[in-house]
């Protein structure tokens, strides 16, 4: 073997190596690649790229998910009281704040209702970089909806449960309850959900956790919503009296379509 060809294998080799590596979000992890699953290999480009600045993309403060479009939902022991104000959710940090008159103002966004109107649909895949709240009362979630129903909860977070992450599939009755060393108050947790028509697949930090064999079937659709609740005490902890603000953050959410 001449020195000019070895050079030329040594350089294709080390190129090769290095596809698939790199950064993706905050603190250095990779977004969805996971091992044996085709890491290195080309992807399609994503139909939905979270940009929570945009107007057309999102509405602020309101959603069909709560009685009348809002503000308030207490009968799901919510002490939320939704805002349009862009510092409670449009930099990608959902806030929630106490107010006077018990309840806290806090952040949402969803795609109802937007000029884009973008729903997720039957085997798309959504993945997320999140970071988790701290505060006890914080109830961040990244869900769906649309026409009294169609949810999926792609994650919702307590951290009186510090370890542990509620994934749930409403529209076909199923969820896990899944606990992770890697869960905690304040750490950064990389999300992948498949949408399958038999089956909706979990992922969480690069292993797959859950798979509910149930999916959402063959024409389903909705729409996103990512918000900050506020728990008032029935199932978890409501905030402790002293605490004043909280906040949980997603860095990037990107929706793929087969």
């Amino acid at each position: 073997m001449d020195a000019e060809y070895l050079g030329w294998l040594r350089r294709l080799t080390r190129r090769l190596g290095s596809i698939g590596t790199g950064g993706g979000g905050r603190g250095g992890a990779v977004v969805g690649v996971e091992a044996g699953a085709g890491a290195g290999l080309p992807r399609r480009a994503p139909v939905f790229t979270a940009d929570f600045t945009s107007p057309a993309q999102w509405v602020a403060g309101r959603s069909w998910a709560y009685p009348g479009g809002g503000p308030t939902n207490p009968g799901d022991n919510k002490l939320d009281h939704l805002v349009t104000d862009p510092s409670y959710s449009r930099g990608g940090v959902f806030r929630a704040t106490r107010r006077p008159d018990g309840n806290w103002d806090s952040g949402l966004l969803t795609t109802e209702g937007s000029d884009e109107g973008f729903t997720v649909r039957t085997d798309d895949v959504l993945e997320a970089r999140v970071k988790l709240p701290v505060e006890l009362g914080a109830w961040p979630a990244i869900w769906t909806w649309r026409d009294g129903g169609q949810e999926i909860d792609f994650f919702e977070y307590h951290p009186d449960n510090p370890d542990l992450l509620e994934l749930s599939n409403h529209v076909r009755g199923a969820s896990h309850y899944h606990h992770d060393p890697g869960v905690r108050p304040g750490a950064w947790v990389d999300l992948k959900v498949e949408l399958g028509r038999n089956s909706v697949v979990w992922w969480i930090n690069g292993t797959r956790v859950f798979a509910d064999r149930k999916g959402v079937g063959r024409r389903w659709r909705a729409y996103l919503i990512v918000n900050l609740s506020v728990s008032a005490g029935n199932y978890h902890p409501a905030p402790e009296p002293g605490i004043s603000e909280m906040s949980w953050e997603v860095s990037a959410l990107r929706v793929y379509r087969a």
